[in-house]
């Protein structure tokens, strides 16, 4: 019986399944399709994100895979710097999803259980049981990351308040039969307008478009090659023809979260437990973030040496985030509306945003790489993760009975991190309180 199980194979499950190995633990992904997706989904790592899959040993692997290295995310197609920013990666690497995925699976000991869709949860004081393509498996815990439309999140009834879609619009990777010169050469920051085009792998191409028809049409109705060109032309000319649709999907700028983000011994990360507008790859990197604090946490849970609180921390701390990632994309979502009113809100914004002050704060939270919390003092950008998913002491010696949670290393600058990277104790006296408050009491 595995000690968790998780429920999706997307970047924010992966992730959290090899964190939990990482620390000991067997893990099984169940995953509703059968093979992996093709679809290129996000096209973005923020600088938080990449430092943590280096820190992971995973960011080797993306590197064949990484079109653009962009300095600069945007606020709505407002250009926001990132190259001044206290990060060894200033910037954010264009990469399909897909890709991410790929190379966390390849990582994970035990293979991604395909062609399990959940259909039922149910829960007890010693673990939980999932009915997934037609058998029953039983763990300890389960994480769902099975996505904005969560099965898991359905089946426990779980209360995801938040705001309705106002406009809808078309995402899809396509080939072209012919395009106007120079036109998504290279990879670049997204426009505000309908119709922008950036160039994937093999001679695929990624738009966006919005418009009347858009708004017009059903969100079930099919995505057809005619109402792209239609879109494509309007916003690039008559020389720009459509070939073939690869993927298409309409979406909207609903905003939701849930409520709590632990049921029981049920946790959910990434879109299972907040959507929104698909703005900059803010998702993807929501949910890998969302991974790597809960994976460490819910691994001492496990291994029966998690100090109080300490696994409820993981909704107390990522909720905020979401939260205030959620009032981002929708004041994007604001910005981006093709109306007078809202455009002259966005030259204002525009005019803010030019302010070095103003532009580094929205880039530190664009970034990731503003996050904190309580209790901790920032990142440590100069200490990778334990390989076993050990928090790590730098420059002082470790007292007796941490040494299966803590590894220590040599270093001029004392420092207790955390197994996600943040900082809970900088050399002042009260090590060992600091290491009972995150590890639990010693050996």
């Amino acid at each position: 019986m595995p000690d968790v199980l998780v429920a999706g194979a997307g970047p924010a499950g992966l992730l959290a399944a090899f964190e939990l190995e990482r620390a000991g633990l067997d893990v099984l992904v169940l995953e509703r399709d059968a093979r992996p997706s093709p679809q290129s989904k996000a096209l973005g790592l923020q600088p938080r994100s990449v430092e943590v899959l280096a820190d992971r040993d995973l960011l080797g692997a993306l590197e064949p895979h990484v079109q653009a290295r962009l300095p600069a995310g945007h606020f709505s197609g407002v250009p926001i710097g990132y190259t001044d920013l206290p990060t060894r990666f200033p910037h954010q690497l264009g990469i399909e999803q897909a890709h991410v995925a790929a190379a966390i699976e390849a990582r994970l000991r035990t293979p991604v259980l395909r062609d399990a869709a959940v259909t039922a949860v149910s829960q007890d004081d010693e673990g939980v049981t999932v009915t997934a393509g037609g058998r029953e498996y039983r763990a300890g815990w389960l994480v769902a990351a099975d996505g904005g439309h969560s099965t898991v999140r359905a089946l426990l009834g779980a209360a995801f308040p938040g705001t309705p879609a106002r406009t809808s619009l078309v995402v899809a990777d396509v080939r072209l039969a012919g395009k106007p010169d120079g036109l998504a050469d290279g990879w670049q920051l997204p426009s505000t307008g309908s119709g922008y085009l950036l160039p994937l792998s093999g001679g695929r191409f990624r738009t966006v478009v919005f418009g009347e028809e858009q708004q017009r049409l059903g969100r079930d109705a099919p995505v057809t090659a005619a109402e792209l060109q239609r879109a494509l032309t309007a916003a690039h000319g008559p020389d720009i023809e459509v070939g073939e649709v690869l993927w298409a999907s309409r979406f909207g700028d609903a905003a939701r979260q849930l409520e709590r983000y632990r049921h029981g011994r049920v946790l959910f990360a990434g879109d299972a437990a907040h959507i929104h507008l698909p703005v900059g790859g803010q998702g993807l990197n929501l949910g890998l973030q969302d991974a790597v604090n809960l994976g460490w946490k819910l691994a001492a849970q496990v291994r029966g040496h998690a100090p109080a609180g300490l696994l409820d921390s993981y909704h107390d701390e990522r909720h905020p985030v979401a939260a205030r990632v959620l009032v981002s994309t929708r004041a994007q979502a604001v910005l981006g509306i093709p109306d007078p009113d809202a455009a002259a809100v966005r030259e204002i914004v525009t005019d803010l945003l030019a302010v070095p002050e103003a532009r580094h704060a929205v880039a530190m939270e664009l970034s990731g790489l503003g996050v904190t919390y309580p209790g901790t003092s920032g990142r440590a950008t100069d200490v990778p993760a334990a390989p076993d998913g050990r928090a790590v002491l730098v420059g002082a010696p470790l007292p007796d009975g941490w040494a299966d949670r803590v590894e220590t290393r040599d270093g001029p600058a004392p420092r207790l991190v955390r197994p996600d990277g943040y900082v809970v104790w900088t050399g002042e006296p009260g090590l060992a309180e600091a290491l009972s408050r995150w590890f639990g009491p010693p050996r």
